[in-house]
């Protein structure tokens, strides 16, 4: 008997048409669908903005400051002390024992003089006003405003000078010319022979070709008693001043003063005694009452190059003065305020002997200047003492002090060595006691490195470069000079340790040509602090030191060298304490 097999009916096979066509059609209706997006817009309300409620803050009073000022009329420049010196020639000069320097050599070297920087201390002026002063301007007429090169001869610039006096001294007249970016203030006008490259160089301009150029000072004159007096002085190549619109005084080489001719001195000594590389003019008495400023100017410069001069002293009626070598009176610097000991240097390296005195005389000026009080006098050294009359660093002072060990322990004791990792002290019994140096507090590490400092080889160097100045107007002499630039390196030579800080001061020292002074050239402070990263070693250098020489006078008279030359060294090398722990200097000095 055969098993039937009921087979089951497949869907696809022999389905009806209508039903495949129906499942097709819904399948495309899904799949529309799912293609469709749509989209709701939903419409937010405006908001309308509220402002906070104002809150009450408490109102305050508001207090005026209170600043005491304390109102001065005048100036008050610093005062000095005045002491006259010995010069000593160079074999005589011999630098003090180390241990008797005190503290490091801010109070100066025994028998030099500083040496201004030129910066601010110049025979021309200062870049700062104190009030009782003329201010300088310096105008080349061989340029525009804008340091073009414009057509101008000799004759041509005598010319605009005259116009410039004859018009009232109106500044007008020399605002097409170019003018020197740097004004410059002056108390006083004392300026030896010197080089005419140096006035431009001080004025901010120095590439300005030194010829044909001019200086104009404007200020107040004025005299706490009433005065009478007259202005001597030598102008090169001239050096014009009116006091309270009339002029007073006319100076130029003999032969130019043609082109300025309304003016003649009334003196029978009107040059007859040299200053400087001519003989002196000599002006109109100046009547001034107490109290009563007027207006003064002056005006300087120079119109062929070589060397520019503008002395000015005054005569007082009535006064009697020493006499020179030429039987001449030595007359005092005109000035509005006593000169400063930098001053003084810089003006004394160019001026001739015995023809004008720098440190008496009238100053005009209507105000006391308060005379130092005793009490600031009383630790100064008498100019006589000697190295070995001062104190030395340890006199008076007991060597014992506290030392602190590192569990908090204290005892007294001096100090004698350091051996290995030991430290040897001495106590009040005189016994010896050594102590390792781990119990020691960080106190007393320290001063054991400071007692004990490190070897150090220190080397000093100079570079020089020769400076040429622009040309003058048919080839005048030029300076000498040239550029310096000192240094000095520290290098520690042992190989303790010593990490506390070193102060490094180098010393450049010159002399004068036609002189006996010594004057230091060059002054630097450097720190420094020995370790690995630097190698234990330091280069430290200045900024460059001018040094020019050149010749002045005439054949009639003699020339005479002037300038500044290098000579020598110092540097030294104190701790934290100020107290000196090397030095070098040549062997000769």
């Amino acid at each position: 008997m055969k098993r039937r097999i009921k087979k089951s009916p497949k869907i696809g096979k022999g389905m009806p048409s209508a039903v495949l066509l129906s499942i097709v059609i819904h399948a495309a209706l899904f799949l529309l669908a799912g293609m469709l997006v749509v989209f709701t817009v939903v419409k937010k309300e405006e908001k309308k903005f509220e402002p906070p409620k104002a809150v009450d803050r408490p109102k305050m009073k508001l207090k005026k400051p209170k600043v005491k000022i304390k109102k001065t009329s005048k100036p008050k420049p610093t005062t000095r002390i005045v002491t006259k010196m010995n010069r000593a020639s160079m074999p005589d000069i011999q630098l003090p024992e180390m241990s008797g320097m005190g503290e490091s050599l801010g109070g100066g070297i025994g028998g030099f003089d500083v040496m201004p920087d030129l910066g601010e201390v110049s025979v021309f002026g200062g870049g700062q006003s104190i009030g009782n002063d003329f201010e300088g301007t310096l105008y080349d007429l061989k340029r525009d405003r804008q340091g073009r090169e414009i057509p101008m001869g000799l004759d041509d610039f005598r010319v605009e000078l005259r116009k410039f006096i004859l018009s009232g001294w109106n500044p007008s007249k020399l605002a097409r010319y170019y003018r020197s970016p740097k004004k410059l203030y002056t108390t006083h006008f004392m300026l030896p022979p010197l080089p005419s490259p140096m006035a431009p160089d001080v004025y901010g301009v120095p590439e300005m070709k030194s010829f044909l150029f001019t200086m104009v000072y404007r200020g107040k004159l004025v005299s706490k008693e009433k005065i009478k007096f007259r202005f001597w002085g030598n102008g090169d190549a001239y050096m014009m001043i009116r006091v309270d619109g009339k002029e007073v005084f006319v100076d130029a080489w003999p032969g130019h003063l043609t082109y300025f001719d309304w003016w003649q001195s009334s003196s029978a000594d009107n040059w007859k005694y040299y200053y400087g590389n001519k003989r002196a003019a000599v002006g109109d008495w100046i009547t001034l009452e107490a109290g009563k400023a007027v207006d003064m100017e002056v005006m300087f410069g120079e119109w062929k190059g070589g060397f520019l001069a503008a002395m000015l002293a005054v005569e007082v009626e009535g006064v009697e003065y020493e006499k020179n070598n030429q039987g001449g009176p030595i007359l005092p610097a005109f000035k509005t305020e006593e000169f400063s000991r930098d001053l003084l240097d810089e003006i004394e390296q160019f001026l001739p002997v015995d023809e004008v005195c720098l440190t008496n005389g009238p100053v005009f000026r209507d105000y006391d200047v308060p005379t130092r009080a005793a009490s600031d006098t009383a630790d100064a050294v008498e100019p006589s003492a000697t190295p070995e009359a001062l104190p030395s660093d340890n006199a008076g002072e007991s060597k014992s002090r506290t030392w602190a060990m590192a569990d908090g322990r204290t005892f007294e004791a001096e100090f004698v060595a350091l051996i290995g990792g030991k430290v040897v002290l001495k106590n009040s019994r005189g016994k010896i006691i050594k102590v390792p140096k781990e119990r020691m507090s960080g106190e007393d590490l320290k001063f054991i490195q400071l007692e004990t400092p490190p070897a150090l080889d220190i080397s000093f160097s100079k570079q020089s470069t020769q400076r040429v100045y622009p040309e003058s107007m048919g080839n005048q002499p030029r300076p000498t000079s040239y550029n310096y630039v000192f240094s000095a390196k520290v290098k520690q030579t042992s190989t303790k340790s010593y990490d506390q800080e070193l102060q490094i001061e180098i010393f450049a020292i010159g002399a004068e040509f036609g002189g006996d002074k010594y004057i230091l050239l060059d002054r630097q402070k450097h720190l420094f602090t020995p370790t690995k990263e630097n190698q234990r070693s330091g280069q430290f250098k200045g900024e460059a030191v001018v040094l020019t020489d050149y010749l002045i006078g005439t054949d009639a008279i003699g020339r005479q060298h002037r300038g500044r030359k290098y000579s020598s060294y110092l540097v030294v090398v104190t701790d934290s304490r100020g107290k000196i722990i090397a030095h070098e200097t040549p062997k000769k000095w």
